[in-house]
């Protein structure tokens, strides 16, 4: 097992956080334009202390960041009152300011400043579709039962979305569908569908001509922007902290729609766009330097690299074994085959969200969870190899007086050579495919481009990653073909 430990401890060294030289502090962000813009502010606050600081943009959900900030994976993010009182403190009675802070510093989380601006949740439809159905508030959508409905993935299920809202107004519609929240609005163009969630902050509301339903019942509480950020940031860098207090009451409500239109419709970067905004409310100078098109292609190509490479590394060290397991051992390998199947039946979002109270964000959830995904295909195969060695040659070398490690080692590896190959190759490809959704948790490689370009719609951004991705998935397959045919005789060759 010494080689198992040396391997465990080589993904630990590889995958750990910063060292002595790293990021003192980490600023994180959701997956929305508006929370990295507010991200960056943050880091460029940060930064200008001269802390080291680190922004993970782009994490996911709410629950990501949460679970990572009460870990100690990042150190503040943007969130929302709303969210707060609704989503991570369902069913408890938070009715002010205070009672949340309480809440919050019990998690060892304190509720920083407000930044000035409520981003409200909303439902919203194309204005002639409303005004032809006259339709103008969320009581009225009880009177068309026919309307398509999409929402956001997390309005879908979180305690303040759809379930809620349906509830409370009484709402008849059954055709309701779950879906990215960028893409909602090209649904909404497209006539795909007729209502979807809106923050009310959203640029898109103006570009794309939406009538905002008006919530009559006054379902949705507040959801005043501020900052959160770990109780012993204070103490570890208390000069952060009070940079950070300068956003306070700064950002209005249309301020923030115009800096998600700058970054949004008219492309301009959100660093550059915290920048600006910064230089103009505070006076502070900040130089955005923006990466070539090439040195981005070659960050997020190391960064998939290092996650395919060291989780099959891991894979072939573990399934090779195991492969030998289920072809000695029928009985016990049928167990060891069934359980890796249900880990293959996983989807591969849910199991990367599973590792995250165990292991945090970043490569190491990652990584493991490419791992246990490459080991179903490396086992099957070795053990089909193996059982398919004619009995003919396994009775040959037990007449040669050859003990079970050599004839394994010399006669039934080397035969099963090729079936073990195309195994290896086989999670090869799969593992560069899936370690794009790596990015939404902050491991970042030629998935972040992508979730960047779908968020942005910026199709160049998606090529960005789903080209080399392509590339790489195809230079992997044909890599294994080349190494089939230097490593196995051409007798064996399937």
């Amino acid at each position: 097992m010494r080689w198992l430990a040396a391997w465990v401890l080589l993904v630990l060294c590889a995958c750990s956080g910063a060292s002595a030289d790293g990021p003192t502090v980490r600023v994180g962000s959701k997956k929305f334009t508006e929370s990295v813009i507010l991200g960056d502010m943050a880091t460029q606050l940060a930064r200008s202390t001269g802390a080291r600081v680190e922004h993970r943009r782009e994490l996911g959900g709410t629950q990501v960041l949460w679970q990572a900030l009460r870990r100690g994976d990042i150190d503040v993010y943007p969130e929302y009152t709303g969210t707060l009182r609704q989503e991570l403190f369902a069913g408890r009675a938070l009715p002010d300011d205070e009672a949340l802070r309480e809440a919050l510093a019990a998690e060892g989380v304190r509720l920083g400043v407000s930044l000035g601006f409520n981003d409200t949740y909303a439902l919203g439809m194309k204005e002639e579709e409303a005004a032809r159905l006259n339709i103008r508030t969320l009581s009225d959508l009880r009177q068309h039962p026919e309307l398509r409905l999409a929402f956001s993935n997390e309005f879908m299920d979180r305690a303040d979305g759809w379930p809620a809202l349906r509830a409370r107004y009484g709402l008849p519609q059954t055709e309701v569908r779950g879906l990215d929240h960028d893409l909602a609005y090209r649904g909404l163009e497209s006539g795909a569908l007729q209502v979807t969630d809106l923050y009310s902050t959203d640029a898109e509301i103006a570009y794309y001509g939406l009538r905002v339903l008006e919530d009559d019942l006054h379902h949705f509480p507040a959801y005043d922007a501020v900052l959160l950020y770990r109780a012993e940031l204070a103490e570890r860098a208390p000069e952060v902290v009070a940079a950070l207090e300068r956003l306070e009451g700064l950002v209005s409500a249309s301020e923030m729609v115009a800096l998600n239109a700058s970054a949004k419709l008219q492309r301009v970067p959100e660093r550059q766009v915290a920048a600006t905004f910064l230089a103009r409310e505070l006076g502070l100078a900040v130089t955005v330097r923006g990466e070539s098109l090439l040195l981005n292609v070659w960050r997020h190509t190391r960064e998939h690299l290092f996650l395919v490479g060291l989780s099959l590394l891991g894979a072939i060290v573990v399934a090779v074994p195991l492969g030998v397991l289920v072809a000695r051992r029928p009985r016990l390998g049928r167990g060891v085959l069934a359980l890796a199947g249900i880990i293959q039946t996983v989807p591969s979002l849910a199991l990367l969200v599973f590792m995250i109270p165990l292991l945090g964000i970043g490569a190491r959830p990652a990584i493991v969870a490419l791992f246990l995904y490459s080991l179903l295909p490396i086992i099957r195969n070795t053990a089909a190899g193996l059982s398919g060695i004619p009995p003919e040659v396994r009775e040959s070398a037990e007449a040669l007086g050859l003990p079970p490690g050599a004839r394994l080692r010399l006669v039934e590896l080397p035969m099963a050579a090729p079936s073990i190959l195309a195994g290896i190759q086989t999670s090869a490809v799969i593992n560069v495919g899936t370690a794009t959704l790596g990015a939404l948790i902050g491991a970042g490689g030629y998935g972040q481009p992508i979730l960047t370009g779908i968020r942005l719609d910026d199709t160049a951004l998606i090529l960005q990653g789903a080209i080399p991705a392509a590339g790489l998935a195809l230079l992997v397959s044909g890599l294994f073909g080349l190494v089939e045919r230097v490593v196995v005789p051409r007798g064996l060759r399937l």
